[in-house]
């Protein structure tokens, strides 16, 4: 008897000590709910911002609702709604369409939700309280730089035959990459060292609605087919990887990259792993490195300070107009990255393992 009232009081203990340690864990971990909107899984980059971002909220003590939208804006607006009624105390919103959410910020607001504009600014909404993103207008100069060296433009060379391709119209994040690039060549094309033969300039032609490999595809095979039957393509500017594939395919279906015709220089951005891959076998010749895992923990470091009461880190004042007010934000550096330095950028900094690449 005295044995199993020694192993009752142990077992007491025990538990008593499990749920003194267990207690502290539970508190950490009930500073309330963030969602997250994230526009969709057809892009390994917003997978990893997803990932991160509940990683990011929870080392700091918050539960993260997470959702993807499919591409599809009346299923964001749905998400949304449902994360307001649900009771999240911020939201963090990578919008499809940057122009769609007033009426849906507006409940929000209504309710005393915060809201944190992820890396694509929502405009038309005086109910944005923040923005984390990226300098986006440096992307657009990185990538064109990374065509000029590639075509030693700055040592005066040329001609060169360029195409160019924009993102999506609706996200005002395309706006930046365009005229960040255009910042970099446009002094060539005035000079003739660039040409643009299909003479398609401005986001009103260059745009590529929801950022689609396919539709970029399609337009680089017009290109070709309409332009470049006795001439060279030399460069392409392209501002996202997922465009850049698509438009390599269109290249290679019509013999670049092969037979002694070199592949031009395409540009892209987000360093996913099929164009890291790309730019490994001498396709793709560039990217821009965004590292999001960074980006995460500012956005839930801004999230923390508004809840806590606490001064709220931004770097800009006066970049990002959403036509209703200037946002305050803080701005990422973004990394161009080539073969020459993927592994010391992306593999040495553990974003892509070694084995992804093979």
């Amino acid at each position: 008897m005295i044995a199993r009232r020694t192993t009752l009081k142990a077992l007491a203990a025990g538990l008593a000590l499990g749920f003194a340690m267990a207690t502290p864990m539970a508190q950490a971990q009930d500073k309330g709910l963030v969602g997250v909107s994230m526009p969709t899984k057809s892009s390994t980059r917003w997978i990893s911002d997803g990932n991160s971002m509940v990683s990011a909220l929870q080392a700091k003590g918050y539960k993260a609702d997470l959702q993807y939208a499919d591409d599809d804006i009346p299923n964001q607006l749905a998400q949304i709604e449902n994360m307001i009624t649900k009771g999240v105390k911020v939201l963090v919103i990578a919008a499809i369409d940057g122009t769609t959410l007033s009426n849906a910020l507006q409940k929000a607001a209504d309710k005393g939700v915060k809201v944190v504009s992820y890396d694509r600014l929502i405009v038309g909404s005086k109910n944005v309280d923040y923005y984390a993103t990226f300098d986006n207008f440096q992307v657009g100069v990185l990538q064109a730089q990374s065509l000029e060296k590639a075509l030693g433009l700055k040592e005066g060379k040329g001609p060169f035959n360029i195409e160019l391709f924009g993102g999506s119209a609706d996200d005002n994040n395309a706006f930046f990459f365009y005229d960040g690039a255009m910042s970099v060549l446009k002094p060539y094309i005035d000079k003739g060292k660039l040409v643009v033969q299909s003479k398609q300039l401005g986001m009103t032609k260059v745009s590529t609605l929801r950022w689609d490999g396919a539709v970029a595809q399609a337009r680089m095979e017009n290109l070709l087919s309409a332009y470049y039957g006795k001439v060279k393509v030399h460069a392409v500017l392209s501002p996202y990887d997922g465009l850049s594939i698509g438009i390599l395919s269109a290249l290679k279906g019509v013999g670049y990259g092969s037979g002694g015709q070199p592949m031009p220089f395409v540009s892209g951005q987000d360093a996913e792993v099929p164009s890291v891959k790309s730019i490994i076998r001498g396709e793709q010749y560039s990217t821009v490195f965004k590292d999001t895992r960074e980006l995460a923990k500012v956005t839930a470091g801004m999230v923390d300070a508004m809840l806590s009461g606490k001064k709220v880190e931004i770097n800009d004042t006066k970049t990002y107009n959403n036509k209703v007010k200037v946002v305050p934000s803080y701005l990422l550096k973004p990394v161009s990255v080539d073969k020459s330095n993927y592994k010391a950028v992306l593999v040495d900094s553990g974003y892509i393992k070694e084995e992804q690449l093979k």
